[in-house]
């Protein structure tokens, strides 16, 4: 990506930061990526399971697909940061990152307009309610990879504890699930700072 892709996708978090929803309420940002991708020349489909957005750009003839999976949805926080790009929602807050990985999809979707040497079809995947895990299976049941044919799903997570520039992955699925799971701790009773 070149400085100018960078600085785009700057901008597009800010905005995107501004505008959480959470879970599938997530109407301004699914609009702002819907738009930003069909104004890259992108062709687009909203309102996939409920409310995620799909787009999609086709190169050459090749029968290849890949997607670039990104969140929509923000948490249900009260935004105290005081930065200037503050969400303007009161009760939601982009503080999982969900605006940077939408931010970094748009990013990669510009590039890839401006690209026209690579051969087959990439789709871009907004998905709404990762955070309480209902999202994914809505637009899979929706029929996402029955309209949108894809060979291979690419996502990534913010981990702001990384140093800069270092990307970590493995071999398999990653970041296949989300589960709830509960603690039952039995002991005698201590200090309350010193349990």
């Amino acid at each position: 990506m070149t400085a100018e892709h960078i600085d785009l996708a700057t901008q597009w978090r800010r905005h995107l930061h501004q505008i959480p929803g959470t879970e599938f309420d997530v109407a301004e940002a699914a609009d702002f990526v819907a738009r930003t991708s069909t104004d890259l020349g992108w062709e687009v489909t909203t309102g996939v399971g409920g409310s995620g957005v799909v787009a999609s750009l086709t190169r050459g003839t090749s029968p290849r697909t890949i997607a670039l999976r990104a969140d929509m949805d923000g948490l249900p926080i009260e935004e105290r940061t005081g930065v200037p790009y503050a969400s303007k929602n009161v009760g939601a807050m982009h503080a999982c990152g969900h605006d940077g990985h939408m931010a970094m999809v748009l990013g990669a979707a510009s590039a890839l307009a401006k690209d026209i040497a690579f051969g087959g079809t990439v789709r871009l995947f907004f998905q709404p309610a990762e955070e309480p895990g209902t999202g994914a299976e809505a637009m899979i049941a929706d029929g996402l990879f029955d309209r949108f044919p894809t060979d291979e799903v690419y996502g990534l997570h913010n981990i702001p504890g990384l140093p800069a520039g270092e990307i970590h992955t493995r071999p398999g699925p990653l970041m296949a699930a989300e589960d709830n799971f509960e603690i039952r701790i039995s002991g005698r009773g201590g200090h309350a700072s010193a349990p």
